[in-house]
């Protein structure tokens, strides 16, 4: 019996544990991202609930056919549901808990002569609403792609009218008016996609008058094109193909009216990967932009990473699996939607995921995945809010489901969040978000919410170590402004004070170098180490004759030289160590000797280089020489990143350009002295000096691949040795 209870205690524990990974396996995984690019895992925003295909809908009567590719849905003020059935050539109405309440098919227009849809692909609802103490019905707008017109309906299923294709010179004579998607603002102004329309998005009045294109993708063409059309004739010109834009593909309209569309093509992919990798803020390749009315281009892009959609692309390789080489690439963005309190979500139907954004551009969070479970996706095809729920339609043809996600208490903390900042409620705001760390300490949003709050109270001291620990230089910056210009009032006189005393400390300074410099130049004796340092100044502002006297009147010195250069690596590790925060957010840092290596290694290697060049090319000087100018030829770089470092520590981000301008002068000026010392010390001209130091360059690159090919044998060799010895040790 003991036996027995034994054996059966094991297997009780043996199936538990193998249980626990089947019942924990998980559908998707909720992140963000953070500054490296890297995926911060948070808890779920929005959960699955329930899948519903068409038999749960009420499709499934024989008279009702199922969906068959389904092309968009979208809800209204009363929380119907309206999927666009393409292929059926139909809409389907369902009521708030996605029950079949009737479908638009067949009807008669208002000739009274019997009519259908022909594909429609996209539709918009309007709710209805009183101006002037008049009550305006909400319409049904419908895409009816093919017939190449905008259908209406009243909210029952009545025909209301026909939009036909608007007139406008601004078309094409070949132009195809084809609508895809559609939105209506608050003044019944028509934003429509059509998919063969590459002007942007055609605005029109609800009677069809064309009014404009607004927010035109911009033209691109490769740099061969432009170079071969400028030596075209106007005839060839006039046969090759225009280099147009490319049309948007889904567009949506928040409550203020401002309108998001969303693009994708294959021809702008390499751009739209470089805008991504290089963090910009333009909007000009973006795949998801936001347009007021007159069609300027609005989107804010305060996050990380810019708003579109998945980050990290570059780690899926084509030479996987067929699912992976799809996801490969950038996000394909087929649709949006506007969210509560300002957010709006994209779709990458490559991925099937779905990223949540608020106002200001930052990922709040993003999720979804392939699979079988409830809450994967197989084929995104639109996304619509209802309520404090997340539709998704997906699937493929005769497959396609309606998956609803429900927001979790986590989701709700967080709307709330953004709710009570929106309100300016400020307090309840920053109790929100600290709740949400309490949750989720990754959450740089929280973070930014927070310092956010403060900024908006007037705490900017107390903003500023919440935007720190969110890496949010810009936020940062404008905090760190309103301190600035606090501490600027404070001392408004002191400053021009300082600033005119270290100008005349600065010109005294160099007269007194020039005046030493000059004493020596006529005294015919020996420069002392003083003297020696000071020459410097000399040849800086005056290379010609000041690397001339360096090598012919023996003014510098190797050891002046070697100050020279510990002076420069000295100046790189302190703005290493003493970076301000904007111009430094993560606090990297490096060491001395890595510093010492960055400069004392080019430094030797061009030296070595050029000698042995120049002693091939009748160069007149000797290592002594080469070496000694390119230690008087590094200070600059010192001179302008000493206090290009010190000034870093009281910018803002938008004055980082500046500072970045002084340091890059300052390397520029470096590399001009050392150019101009070379050729002064071997005695070449203009043209010859200028061919020996791209030899030169060369030279150090053959010089480095020795290195590296000496070091590997060198490897190999005490490997192979080690080998032996371990063998024979072990055999005796």
């Amino acid at each position: 019996m003991k036996k027995l209870i034994s054996v059966l205690c094991l297997l009780f524990v043996f199936l538990t544990v193998v249980s626990i990974p089947v019942g924990a396996a998980r559908a998707y995984q909720t992140y963000t991202y953070s500054i490296d690019g890297q995926p911060l895992y948070s808890p779920d925003a929005y959960t699955a609930v329930k899948s519903i295909d068409f038999a749960g809908m009420g499709l499934s009567a024989s008279s009702i056919a199922g969906l068959n590719t389904a092309n968009d849905i979208v809800t209204d003020q009363d929380e119907n549901v309206y999927i666009v059935d393409s292929e059926n050539d139909r809409i389907v109405v369902l009521d708030r808990y996605y029950k079949f309440k009737f479908e638009l098919k067949n009807f008669e227009n208002k000739e009274g002569v019997p009519d259908k849809f022909h594909n429609p692909q996209g539709m918009y609802v309007t709710a209805d609403r009183v101006e002037e103490g008049v009550k305006i019905p909400g319409l049904i707008y419908v895409c009816d792609t093919d017939a190449s017109r905008i259908l209406t309906f009243k909210l029952d299923g009545t025909f209301h009218s026909t939009i036909p294709k608007p007139e406008s010179e601004l078309f094409g004579d070949d132009s195809v008016y084809t609508p895809t998607a559609i939105a209506v603002d608050a003044y019944d102004r028509l934003f429509v996609v059509s998919s063969n329309t590459n002007e942007g998005v055609i605005v029109m009045t609800q009677k069809g008058e064309f009014t404009g294109f607004i927010g035109a993708q911009q033209t691109y063409s490769s740099l061969w094109d432009q170079i071969w059309r400028r030596f075209q004739t106007d005839e060839q010109r006039a046969k090759q193909v225009d280099i147009v834009s490319y049309p948007y593909n889904n567009i949506a309209i928040n409550e203020r009216g401002f309108v998001y569309v969303t693009i994708y093509h294959e021809d702008l992919a390499s751009k739209m990967s470089s805008a991504i990798t290089s963090k910009s803020k333009a909007g000009t390749y973006a795949p998801c932009k936001l347009l007021n009315p007159a069609g300027d281009e609005i989107m804010r892009r305060n996050g990380f990473w810019p708003p579109a959609g998945e980050i990290d692309f570059k780690s899926v390789t084509s030479n996987t699996d067929q699912a992976q080489a799809n996801a490969g690439g950038v996000s394909r963005i087929i649709d949006v939607a506007t969210g509560p309190e300002q957010t709006w979500t994209i779709v990458d139907s490559k991925r099937n995921k779905l990223y949540t954004y608020d106002y200001d551009g930052n990922l709040l969070f993003a999720f979804g995945d392939s699979g079988n479970q409830l809450g994967n996706l197989t084929g995104i095809k639109s996304i619509v809010y209802q309520g404090d729920a997340l539709l998704v339609l997906d699937g493929s043809n005769n497959a396609q489901r309606l998956t609803v996600f429900r927001r979790t208490e986590y989701g709700d903390v967080l709307i709330q969040a953004l709710r009570h900042q929106n309100d300016r409620q400020y307090d309840l705001a920053i109790e929100d978000w600290k709740e949400i760390l309490m949750r989720n300490s990754n959450y740089d949003a929280a973070y930014i919410g927070i310092g956010s709050a403060l900024f908006r109270s007037g705490d900017y001291e107390e903003a500023l170590e919440y935007y720190k620990a969110a890496y949010d230089t810009e936020n940062y910056s404008e905090a760190y402004k309103e301190l600035r210009k606090n501490w600027m009032s404070r001392f408004f006189l002191l400053i021009p004070l300082v600033i005119v005393v270290v100008c005349v400390l600065v010109g005294k300074f160099l007269k007194y170098a020039a005046k030493i410099n000059k004493k020596v130049s006529v005294s015919g004796k020996k420069p002392t180490f003083k003297e020696e340092l000071l020459f410097v100044f000399h040849v800086m502002f005056h290379p010609f004759d000041g690397f001339w006297d360096l090598k012919h009147e023996k003014r510098g010195s190797l050891r002046a030289a070697f100050v020279f250069i510990g002076i420069t690596i000295v100046s790189l590790f302190y703005r290493s160590v003493g970076t301000g925060y904007v111009m430094n957010p993560q606090g990297e840092y490096s060491t001395i000797f890595m510093q010492a290596m960055v400069v004392f290694v080019p430094v030797l290697l061009f030296a070595v280089a050029n000698w042995c060049l120049t002693t091939l090319f009748d160069g007149e000087g000797n290592f002594k020489n080469i070496f000694i100018a390119i230690g008087y030829s590094l200070l600059p770089i010192a001179l302008t990143m000493v206090p290009v470092t010190i000034f870093s520590n009281i910018v803002v981000s938008t004055e980082t350009d500046i500072l970045s301008l002084i340091m890059t002068l300052g390397f520029i000026w470096a590399a001009f002295l050392i150019f101009f010392g070379m050729m002064v010390t071997h005695g070449y001209s203009m043209g010859k000096n200028l061919g020996i130091t791209l030899g030169t360059i060369a030279g150090m690159a053959f010089i480095m691949f020795l290195a590296v090919l000496f070091t590997s044998l060198v490897m190999d060799m005490v490997s192979f040795v080690t080998n032996i010895v371990s063998e024979v040790s072990f055999r005796v």
